[in-house]
């Protein structure tokens, strides 16, 4: 039975997340009925990261098997046309081996977290980005973004519903930097918990604010206590942005 893994790009806005639910639409039912429109076939995709509800994806990765072999490129072009109008788009389609799982197989995943900084409220990116109307210091959250690199317990920032087994991750990059009416976070990792980078940011922006300092927030870190977590950052502004294999 051929396997195919899909790398795929998604406005998360409408959908309750990448899974499946009963009563809500989800980017799993979005791909999994184009792909039963275009094969016939009923079948479950499993994806690098389950993505919540808002969260975008510019490189989520997917895979899913077939009854008989079909051409890359036509599926990524019945795939994109049987999903219109969602906004889901198939970038690339390729025959993987048998072995390739697209959760299990990777060996890191990419986030980035976008804030717009500017007075006026978003109108191109409204539900892309977190408005925080106010100049935060990109300097400051990055010096503390870099005390908490390596491999740590991350209680604080990890959702009270995480269903992994140990609270320990390694964080392989944490930055910050300035964009003209922009502060992004670009955070890397094999994995990570549930709202792990949604609370790591909802901290730094108060850093960027003055509230905390650099040692604040590895304090809160070290304290193993969600609730020292800061408020926790809107979906809307977060993005897969690749995962590695």
């Amino acid at each position: 039975m051929p396997r195919y893994k899909l790398t795929i790009e998604y406005d998360g806005t409408p959908f309750s997340g990448w899974q499946r639910q009963s009563d809500r639409p989800s980017v799993q039912q979005a791909l999994e009925e184009a792909i039963a429109a275009m094969s016939g076939e009923t079948v479950t995709t499993q994806a690098a990261g389950r993505t919540d509800a808002g969260v975008h994806a510019l490189g989520q990765v997917v895979h899913f098997d077939l009854g008989r072999d079909w051409n890359p490129f036509r599926i990524r072009e019945a795939l994109n046309y049987h999903l219109r109008p969602a906004p889901v788009a198939i970038i690339d389609a390729e025959t993987v081996d048998d072995g390739f799982e697209a959760r299990f197989s990777a060996t890191a995943r990419h986030y980035e977290y976008r804030i717009l900084t500017r007075r006026a409220p978003p109108v191109i990116e409204r539900d892309h980005v977190w408005h925080i109307p106010k100049k935060l210091d990109a300097e400051a959250m990055d010096h503390a973004a870099s005390q908490i690199l390596g491999l740590h317990d991350f209680t604080t920032f990890r959702s009270s519903e995480c269903q992994a087994n140990s609270p320990l991750r390694t964080l392989d990059k944490f930055s910050v930097r300035a964009e003209p009416d922009h502060i992004v976070v670009s955070a890397s990792a094999r994995s990570f918990l549930h709202h792990q980078v949604r609370s790591m940011v909802g901290s730094l922006r108060l850093v960027g604010e003055g509230k905390w300092s650099p040692a604040d927030f590895r304090a809160a870190l070290d304290a193993r206590d969600r609730r020292r977590c800061g408020p926790m950052a809107p979906s809307s502004g977060l993005y897969l942005t690749r995962v590695d294999y």
